[in-house]
């Protein structure tokens, strides 16, 4: 027959999209654009700034806590959102550029909660959900400095590696119809990329107008695409 399957009809409709570290940078921008679009969209930060209003839901989350992202997720899953067919992971730190010997181990074992830990505290919260419901899914953000390396920031990168191993592994454990994908967004213009690379950051796009690129492109993943290393298009 001429049936579209379920995975094409997915993709062609708007669909439930949440998003972590939603406050600034790329995950702001990449809300803001599917959003415009007309994809429902739920969000969290650790703060929330006074200008963040508008068609996405945003609550103030700590993704290195587990009781409340699975607080968040339940409000998420039990309400009017319900179970989303995207789940993007985008949180995450940076170390101060410094010789790893010079990191605090405090700011290591932050990083690392955020990063890593946050990651599989938001795969745990909502995974089940999107198994029950038969499809979706998950895009752990990882980096370019999570396939190479540089020096100063030793952290960052042990963090980027982890997600690619993480979300690869992952991906092997799914059953049919859902996809783990890990994500180097690229090189774009963000407070995180300036803290490495200060003014020479200006030399790239934006946020905005990466996420023009980047939104149609995540929101094309699919089934096929579990387990393989993909790179928003230059």
């Amino acid at each position: 027959s001429g049936a579209r399957p379920p995975e094409h009809r997915r993709m062609a409709s708007h669909r439930r999209i949440v998003i972590t570290g939603i406050s600034r940078g790329l995950g702001r921008a990449l809300a803001d654009a599917v959003a415009a679009d007309g994809h429902a969209v739920a969000g969290c930060a650790r703060s929330i700034p006074p200008d963040r209003s508008g068609p996405v839901r945003v609550d103030r989350v700590d993704v290195a806590d587990a009781d409340a992202v699975d607080a968040w997720a339940r409000s998420l899953l039990k309400g009017d959102f319900g179970t989303p067919d995207l789940v993007i992971s985008n949180a995450a730190l940076i170390n101060e550029p410094v010789p790893l010997w010079e990191v605090p181990p405090a700011d290591f074992a932050e990083l690392v909660a955020v990063n890593v830990t946050g990651t599989h505290h938001v795969i745990r919260a909502f995974l089940p959900a999107m198994i029950e419901a038969g499809g979706g899914v998950l895009v752990n953000l990882s980096s370019g400095w999570g396939r190479s390396v540089s020096a100063n920031v030793a952290p960052y990168c042990a963090s980027k590696w982890a997600i690619e191993g993480l979300t690869r592994a992952l991906a092997e454990e799914l059953p049919a119809g859902l996809a783990a994908v890990p994500l180097n967004p690229g090189v774009i213009d963000t407070d995180m990329l300036r803290t490495t690379w200060g003014e020479g950051a200006g030399g790239f796009e934006g946020a905005e107008a990466w996420a023009r690129r980047a939104a149609p492109f995540v929101l094309g993943l699919g089934p096929r695409d579990n387990g393989r290393p993909a790179t928003v298009p230059g």
